[in-house]
């Protein structure tokens, strides 16, 4: 999970997602996110790079660095630019193997892209976003992360693409569809524009 949350916002349609309990209940090919965003996990043989997250959306769990896309970056550029913020390293050979559409109970909804590498140059420090932790793959704290994050991390760091759709109340796991891919082609549909006050 990456980004900042706010309330209040829909799909732009007549459709108000923020109301499904169940992933049946959105039209998928229609919604459209608030935020599009990003994470990136460091794989190095049998160790992965997480974080402490220290602000934000997610404020006080484990995760992968990343967050929301800036205007006119990429989804690639994004990742890179996250990771060099939060933990002062520069990745290259990102992988994407995972596309997640989060819908938030109060309105908000976040569409993010999952990337994996073992390429990084610098030492990862902290810094006042995140604090690093490599962490042994048979010992991820899941307890300590974002309740899907057991379901899907698995996957990407055994290399297999996957989409899910996820439907959150605050950080709890209402429903959820995770669904194995080929491959995961990045393609960002354009965010809600902010809500204006005429």
């Amino acid at each position: 999970m990456a980004g900042d949350s706010s309330s209040g916002m829909t799909d732009g349609s007549d459709t108000d997602y923020g109301r499904a309990r169940r992933v049946g209940d959105i039209d998928w090919t229609r919604w459209r996110a608030v935020d599009t965003a990003t994470l990136v996990f460091v794989q190095q043989e049998t160790q992965v790079l997480l974080i402490d997250k220290k602000r934000g959306l997610g404020k006080g769990k484990v995760n992968g660095p990343g967050g929301k896309v800036d205007p006119g970056e990429s989804v690639e550029q994004c990742a890179v630019r996250e990771c060099r913020e939060e933990l002062g390293i520069e990745v290259a050979e990102i992988e994407c193997l995972g596309e997640h559409r989060f819908q938030f109970v109060d309105g908000y909804s976040i569409h993010c892209f999952v990337f994996r590498t073992g390429t990084f140059s610098g030492e990862p420090r902290e810094t006042p976003e995140a604090a690093p932790r490599w962490t042994p793959i048979d010992a991820i704290p899941y307890d300590l992360m974002w309740e899907d994050d057991a379901l899907w991390l698995p996957l990407l760091l055994r290399g297999q693409a996957f989409e899910g759709n996820w439907i959150f109340d605050a950080d709890r796991m209402v429903d959820h569809e995770l669904i194995l891919r080929e491959r995961i082609e990045v393609v960002a549909r354009t965010p809600l524009a902010p809500a204006t006050t005429d």
